[in-house]
């Protein structure tokens, strides 16, 4: 599996939307003027990217994005030696390179990586703010303008893929959930064009799709899937077919517990 990462820190002049559920522009702002790693939890699809896309914009910071996965190791973060042109050359990981540049590196879904980038980031995210590079024997120390946000899903948390508490305890952290009905209404209205009064029936089954998780879902309906469901009835899809397509067949394999969202859904949407 390959690593997914921006091809070094970007930047935009757009701010993407955000719509705030409590103070967490402010933490932020603060964890960022004082350089304070920062956690965030909460389930798939709540919003956790979109926010941290959303301040380095408004803060105007570029921002380096990693997809953990169970295959990511800390090399792939610091980097490591390349045969170019017959030569032996150092090549920068996206975590090097956000501490040499400055900006936010975001590291998303933090528990599907390797054990060994733990080790990495603990010297980044106590006082001493440096990143050790044992293959080139240099010490960086982070600039002010770097920071480091990581984030992970609890809900998929076990024995083998959890945060140790010596790792959560090095970050200031925001819990997120999923928006109240209101305000869930708005921002789908907003990413997919389709007028509110349509949207409400869908974010209802969301919501109730979302009692389900733990029982017969393992994750229940995120806003993302809600969003793809409202974009494809604006497109002109009936509501059925958006329904399965976005806000069930995501969900599970199991046919059984797929015929019983289905009837779900046509109890809850015309």
């Amino acid at each position: 599996m390959n690593t997914i990462f921006r091809d070094g820190p970007t930047t935009t002049t757009e701010i993407p939307f955000y719509s705030p559920s409590g103070k967490e522009c402010q933490l932020f702002e603060r964890a960022w003027t004082r350089q304070l790693p920062l956690l965030l939890k909460g389930p798939t699809g709540c919003g956790k990217t979109r926010f941290v896309s959303h301040m380095a914009a408004k803060l105007g910071l570029p921002l380096s994005t990693v997809s953990c996965h169970d295959d990511l190791a800390a090399a792939d973060l610091t980097g490591r030696y390349l045969l170019k042109g017959g030569d032996t050359v150092w090549t920068d990981g996206p975590l090097t390179r956000a501490v040499r540049q400055g900006g936010v590196c975001y590291l998303d879904e933090i528990v599907e990586a390797r054990k060994d980038v733990a080790v990495v980031l603990h010297p980044l995210t106590d006082d001493r703010r440096i990143l050790p590079l044992e293959r080139t024997g240099e010490v960086l120390e982070a600039p002010p303008g770097f920071m480091l946000v990581v984030s992970y899903n609890p809900g998929y948390q076990n024995l083998l893929k959890s945060l140790k508490p010596s790792t959560r305890q090095r970050f200031v952290a925001i819990e997120f959930d999923f928006l109240p009905k209101d305000q869930e209404i708005a921002v789908v209205s907003q990413e997919s064009g389709l007028d509110e009064s349509d949207i409400e029936p869908l974010v209802n089954l969301a919501q109730r799709l979302r009692t389900l998780k733990g029982h017969d879902l393992e994750e229940g309906v995120s806003t993302r899937l809600v969003v793809y469901c409202a974009s494809l009835i604006d497109a002109g899809m009936s509501n059925r077919d958006a329904v399965r397509a976005a806000m069930i067949e995501p969900l599970t394999d199991e046919q059984d517990v797929k015929a019983a969202l289905f009837e779900i859904a046509d109890a809850m949407i015309r």
